[in-house]
């Protein structure tokens, strides 16, 4: 049998990868066990190469042993193995007839990949018998915008480890039931995991990817990443994974220099190489390059059943200067600095995931003003679902720095979101990169002693809800952790032991609910008729007060914030309802940790007319503490 009858590339699967718009490749390239006859189909794309070959434990890698074929003018190399089957480790031998050298490299479409340092790729069958279908036929609602998000972020080599073997990591099955009880105690809706896909330097926290469609194997196979997918699921848990298409590794065994040439990569080192970290930035101009990142996101859509991508690093993406000085960067066709084949690349990644899976979600991490980043394509936007609002964590960070009696100072960096809240569909980031590199954790940010450093973050995390957006906490934040968190550790999770960090955990937790339960904090994130202003100029006392709104009109949350430490007795605001307030939280409560001061589990509202409304409540504001309200029926 020739090798083009065992080939699973058609004449049309050669068409559409060549011209950019295959996004299942992970089907047709890579390493794929046959039953009939038995062994394993290997297909790469090595356009500049004079031989390929298949090295690896079955052939004593021997690069004369197992050659590939050239599929017409494709630039794939393909060809048949037999015995070749489940657990075969393998990589390409590929001789460059450009440089005349010749290199071992993993394969780009690997399943598996041996866990680091050890570097090959591993032939696997990636049956699995999902249980999540209940999940996936109800995830547009738990995903679509009106959803409440609480999203949890989390690095798996790092939140929970057995100090007692060696502070070794959890597995992937071990941590399925241990994390999917903490996050369904705490009520977060979804969980982010920082990248899952294989990287060579576990202190790049997986942000320097060789395996675009391999779990690491540092925590398990694919299958036992598969389990924690659907195990979440079952307990009604999102799964968000961070994706990195903005840069790879230079990892001589990655995809740098594939066959001789800067195939995945721009020659130019000014196009090429990323400034910041030294790594190797994408060709988006060329076709194949877009097909291998597109089957790459729709890979883990697909076969991993992840509800949702959030696109790391899009401004350096976007902008052909990112980090770089005049002369260091090659202006666009027309003059300017945006990345023309980046801007394409990412309205097809968004056109092409929207179109096959419509249930998910995708969120863009972007820090700069570029203009509808979460809005459609077909009005000139990139097409994300969502955007990190990173103006707003800078600022509110800034903010909560500030000792309180200097606070009122700055007032307008509370104030100053809503001037574009409603500009994008933003979720709100208090993420890993704002506890590392020396910048500390969240409770070491604030300012005051040890009662008011975790009444500020008390503070803040209700500020945080009530805001309109989706919301994002980094672990080890929902309960204080004291310490920057450490790639190389566990989370401290001896502090619950301390009274102060179990009720800053349980404030948190009764935030989720209250944002799962009032439609007012989350139906209209995006909808500016979702938010008004009570009063907002009381920078004096650090006083805001602020409506949330759902559709119907019976959804309604008040919320006050008083940002001193001094409380505020008598203080009237105006309600937009008569009759009696219900206290649904104060963050000062003594179960969270707070001094107990209050209003006895609600107010009246009286008919005096204040701030616009026709009702007015009168309010004891606490120290350092947010507040809740809702209209009893």
């Amino acid at each position: 049998m020739s090798v083009t009858a065992r080939s699973l590339l058609s004449p049309f699967d050669l068409h559409l990868f060549n011209e950019g718009s295959h996004s299942h490749l992970f089907d047709k390239l890579g390493a794929h066990i046959t039953r009939e006859p038995e062994g394993t189909y290997f297909a790469v794309w090595a356009p500049n190469a004079d031989s390929v070959s298949v090295i690896g434990d079955f052939n004593r890698w021997d690069k004369n042993a197992n050659g590939l074929y050239a599929r017409e003018s494709s630039g794939i190399w393909e060809g048949f193995i037999p015995g070749v089957g489940h657990g075969a480790l393998y990589k390409y031998y590929v001789h460059s007839k450009v440089s005349g050298q010749g290199v071992d490299k993993a394969d780009p479409f690997a399943a598996f990949n041996e866990a680091p340092p050890r570097q090959a790729s591993i032939v696997w069958d990636l049956a699995y018998e999902w249980g999540d279908e209940g999940w996936l036929q109800n995830r547009r609602a738990a995903n679509n915008r009106g959803a409440p998000f609480a999203v949890y972020e989390v690095h798996l080599g790092s939140w929970m480890r057995v100090p007692d073997e060696g502070n070794r990591h959890l597995t992937y099955r071990e941590l399925a039931p241990r994390l999917a009880d903490y996050v369904s105690r705490m009520g977060f809706t979804h969980v982010e995991f920082m990248p899952v896909m294989e990287h060579p330097f576990y202190g790049s926290w997986g942000y320097q990817v060789t395996g675009y469609f391999a779990p690491t194997s540092r925590y398990g196979t694919p299958q036992d990443f598969m389990f924690l997918v659907d195990y979440l699921h079952q307990n009604g848990i999102g799964v968000i994974l961070d994706w990195v298409p903005s840069h790879f590794p230079a990892d001589e065994f990655g995809l740098q220099m594939f066959d001789g040439t800067h195939l995945y990569e721009h020659a130019d080192p000014r196009m090429g190489v990323h400034p910041d970290w030294g790594s190797s930035i994408f060709n988006y101009g060329r076709n194949e390059v877009r097909g291998f990142l597109l089957s790459s996101a729709l890979c883990w859509l697909d076969r991993y059943h992840a509800d949702g991508l959030r696109v790391d690093a899009v401004a350096s993406m976007l902008y052909l200067d990112y980090s770089r000085k005049a002369g260091e960067w090659i202006p666009n066709k027309f003059g300017g600095r945006e990345n023309l084949d980046a801007v394409d690349f990412l309205r097809r990644f968004n056109i092409e995931t929207f179109k096959e899976q419509p249930d998910v979600q995708t969120i863009a991490e972007e820090s700069t003003a570029w203009p509808l980043v979460s809005r459609p394509t077909y009005v000139g936007g990139l097409g994300f679902g969502m955007k990190w609002d990173m103006g707003w964590m800078h600022d509110t960070l800034y903010y909560f720095e500030r000792e309180p009696v200097h606070r009122k100072f700055h007032h307008q960096n509370l104030t100053f979101r809503m001037l574009y809240a409603f500009g994008e569909n933003f979720m709100l980031p208090l993420s890993h990169d704002e506890v590392v590199h020396g910048k500390g954790s969240l409770i070491a940010k604030m300012p005051g002693d040890d009662w008011q450093k975790f009444a500020n973050l008390r503070l803040m995390f209700g500020w945080m809800y009530a805001q309109p957006g989706k919301k994002l906490l980094f672990m080890g934040g929902e309960f204080g952790q004291w310490r920057e968190w450490d790639v190389e550790s566990s989370l401290d999770w001896h502090l619950l032991d301390q009274p102060m960090h179990g009720a800053l955990r349980l404030w948190v937790g009764d935030l989720n609910r209250i944002l799962r339960e009032e439609k007012a904090l989350h139906e209209l994130d995006f909808d500016p008729s979702g938010f008004q202003w009570i009063d907002v100029t009381d920078s004096e006392q650090s006083v805001v007060s602020l409506i949330r709104r759902g559709s119907a009109p019976e959804d309604l949350v008040v919320a006050a914030f008083n940002f001193t430490p001094v409380p505020r007795y008598n203080y009237q605001i105006g309600v937009p309802a008569g009759g009696r307030w219900k206290e649904l939280l104060n963050g000062d409560a003594p179960l969270y940790g707070g001094s107990g001061m209050g209003n006895m589990g609600g107010v009246d509202a009286v008919p005096v007319a204040k701030h616009g409304h026709g009702h007015s409540v009168t309010l004891t504001l606490p120290p350092l503490a947010a507040m809740f309200f809702k209209p009893e029926r």
